[in-house]
């Protein structure tokens, strides 16, 4: 009876897993501003429509919009620049840009479908717009790289994975295992998001007259700002900084 029960439960596993491998593989497109396939399960209307609806959120996370229109007006102008000459344009993102209040957290984030932020924090330690511009781009980079949606298929992907294997197995350690996998894969995409749009960034502001040399500033900026402390790159979602800086050269030599 236990034998037929065990079976049972692995069958059931086993098809939950192959469930979530068939759903995550069919929903591989090409993206025409990378030229990579990646696996996303929602439109580019959806991705607008949700970014729409957690610019509040992340306003009232961040205190809201910084009073300062002067540099709400540099961003944007420089946002907009950004767009209006690079293969953003064509992209069916809706791009507005948000200066944030937050004096003390050194960010810059973007949000399916177009809304762009950077904290204060980060905005007043740029000393010239090609250093605004290259936080920007990466930011641009992102949404039309569709980081965002991206990630979101491959998390519902490994959840879908470990629920199989949760049910399949009634080894804690082998769920275990499953998750720590998991999420050192999801940490792997990231790190590779973050260097696809350290590469878009650079075409951007090239096609956009800005010198991309000034991104090697702010990831220097950022280093800065972490300090010695960083966590290992293996078990962060973001490279480091000094791996960053080098691909971002061969970039510059690339598309010049």
């Amino acid at each position: 009876m236990r034998i037929g029960k065990n079976l049972l439960r692995l069958g059931i596993g086993a098809a939950i897993v192959i469930f979530g491998i068939i759903k995550f593989c069919s929903s591989a497109e090409e993206n025409p501003y990378t030229g990579e396939t990646q696996y996303v399960d929602i439109t580019a209307e959806e991705e607008i429509a949700l970014g729409a609806q957690s610019t509040p959120i992340m306003l009232d996370e961040y205190g809201g919009l910084h009073p300062d229109n002067e540099a709400q007006q540099t961003v944007r102008e420089v946002g907009q620049k950004l767009v209006q000459n690079s293969i953003a344009s064509s992209a069916p993102y809706e791009f507005k840009f948000y200066v944030l209040s937050d004096p003390k957290t050194i960010n810059a984030f973007a949000l399916p479908g177009g809304p762009v932020f950077i904290t204060y924090a980060l905005y007043s330690r740029l000393q010239n717009e090609d250093q605004l511009a290259g936080v920007l781009a990466h930011e641009i980079g992102q949404v039309i790289g569709r980081h965002s949606a991206e990630r979101m298929a491959q998390q519902g992907f490994t959840n879908t994975v470990l629920t199989g294997v949760a049910i399949g197995s009634d080894s804690h350690e082998a769920t275990q295992a499953a998750a720590v996998f998991a999420n050192l894969v999801n940490m792997k995409y990231g790190r590779g998001d973050e260097l696809e749009s350290d590469n878009l960034g650079v075409k951007i502001m090239l096609d956009s007259g800005f010198e991309p040399e000034a991104l090697i500033r702010v990831m220097e900026i950022l280093k800065e700002a972490a300090g010695p402390n960083r966590v290992p790159e293996f078990q962060s979602t973001h490279p480091d900084p000094e791996n960053r800086i080098e691909k971002i050269r061969e970039a510059i030599e690339h598309y010049r």
